[in-house]
């Protein structure tokens, strides 16, 4: 199997960078994407060239760390997959594929595919932690959690921060990931007494890092590789407007 890559090439935040041409043959369709690059990446380097940066990790469809724009498709044209996650049967022998960074302004690029994230790390920072005095461990059944608060709440947990949700928004926000992060905590009884506060930090830590305002156009659960759905975003903001009311 042969694919055409035209890949985003960018030496640094600085750099004007543009797409370069490569064909690499001799895959199988059971290659992830991942490995499509790694395969690249192996003949520059025999050739003397400099390889592709990109991000990765585990490689599972957990960590977040991986993920690029395929065809203008963050993680690519299956739902609900993760980059390293989506394999080469879904593409045609021959075919041309983009691979692009992910785009936003609070994405900045570090080096050809690789974009800088820390915008979401300091987004979950401003959330702080329960401060709520617990002692030592509760017995693990000692505060009943209502089966649908547990639902919701492991649902948006299952949020890895890959950021695609950005990528995807014509925006450029992060509000379905700063929604996910935020319900995952205040949906829980250990959560519920920050809530609002937690809410409030957040988005306006979201804000200060330069992310666009949400629209409510879908396009963030869309590509979602977890499927978080639309109205965790719902949630949030009533959250906030519920804390702005009360402290006004």
């Amino acid at each position: 199997m042969k694919l055409v890559l035209k890949i985003w090439r960018q030496k640094d935040a600085a750099d004007r960078g543009g797409l370069v041409r490569y064909e690499v043959d001799g895959l199988s369709p059971d290659m992830s994407f991942l490995e499509v690059l790694d395969v690249l990446n192996e003949r520059l380097t025999a050739a003397g060239d400099e390889p592709v940066a990109f991000d990765h990790d585990c490689r599972e469809g957990i960590c977040g760390a991986c993920g690029v724009v395929i065809d203008g498709t963050a993680h690519g044209p299956q739902a609900a997959t993760t980059t390293c996650q989506l394999h080469l049967r879904h593409f045609a022998d021959g075919q041309t594929v983009t691979v692009e960074p992910w785009r936003a302004r609070a994405f900045p690029v570090v080096k050809d595919l690789v974009v800088d994230r820390g915008a979401l790390d300091r987004i979950i920072e401003a959330g702080g932690y329960i401060t709520a005095p617990t002692g030592s461990a509760p017995e693990a059944h000692a505060t009943p959690v209502p089966k649908p608060a547990a639902d919701v709440a492991f649902e948006a947990a299952a949020c890895i921060g890959c950021g695609a949700c950005v990528a995807a928004c014509p925006n450029g926000s992060a509000m379905l990931f700063t929604a996910a992060k935020a319900t995952h905590l205040g949906v829980l009884p250990q959560g519920e007494p920050e809530r609002p506060a937690r809410a409030v930090s957040m988005v306006a830590a979201q804000d200060a890092e330069g992310f666009g305002g949400c629209t409510n156009s879908g396009e963030c659960t869309a590509v979602c590789p977890k499927g978080i759905p639309l109205d965790t975003i719902g949630r949030l903001n009533r959250d906030v407007l519920g804390a702005a009311l009360r402290s006004g």
